[in-house]
Parts: C-alpha cells; structure tokens; sequence
C-alpha cells in the first residue's frame, strides 16, 4: 500500500505549489538616476509592472510603476528632465535589473526541488 502512496502524496504536493501563490505582491529595482547596479528592491503597491529606463550618458531609473503608463508620451510626462531615453516595462519580480539574463524565480526553484525529492521517492 505504501508503495503507491508515495506517487500519490508528490503529485498532490506537485499539484499544490502550482496553485498556491508563493508571493505577496510585485517587486522591482528601485533607484533614482543610478550609474551602477541597481541594488534597492520595492514592493510595488497598487502598481502592476517594472521600469527600467535608461538616459542618456548612462544613468537609469528603476522603479515600479503602471503597465498603463508603460508608453512614450506617459514616459515623457513623468519625466520632463530627460530628453532621450530608452525604456522596458516587465511584469515579474526583480525583471527591471537591465541585465540580459533572468533569474530563476521562486516557483521554478520549488518544483524542481519537489520534482527531485520526488524522483528519489518513486
């Protein structure tokens, strides 16, 4: 009877971190004018999406923000100082960082986790 439980009891965990939320809200990179890397982390409260916007001569400006004010003219509003800039809205925690690659996220490091305890078990 055991030996059929164990399968059983890792898809019903499996099953469970994909639909449990393992997170609050959204975070992103929060700083002002920065020439470096961007270290400070905010929880985006009534905000949807993460900025990062770079300037001209090299400086940036992460922050959270709405995905509604994700276009040029909303952009150029907010920021009437900056004459040329670039910039990307994204969606996941930490996605504003301006480096090429993406971390693993929570939920990717949790079932690969279970999915190798799991493995040993069967």
């Amino acid at each position: 009877m055991e030996r059929y439980l164990r399968p059983f009891l890792f898809l019903v965990l499996l099953l469970c971190c994909g639909v449990l939320p393992l997170g609050s809200g959204l975070s992103c990179y929060s700083c002002s004018e920065n020439t470096g890397v961007c270290k400070n982390v905010s929880e985006c409260v009534g905000q949807d999406s993460c900025l990062s916007l770079k300037i001209e001569g090299g400086k940036s400006i992460h922050q959270c923000i709405m995905d509604s004010e994700c276009s040029f003219k909303s952009l150029a509003q907010q920021f009437p100082q900056v004459s040329k800039f670039t910039f990307e809205c994204c969606n996941r925690n930490l996605c504003n960082s301006g480096h090429s690659f993406t971390t693993a996220t929570a939920t990717v490091t949790v079932v690969g986790l279970l999915l190798s305890v799991g493995w040993s078990w069967i």
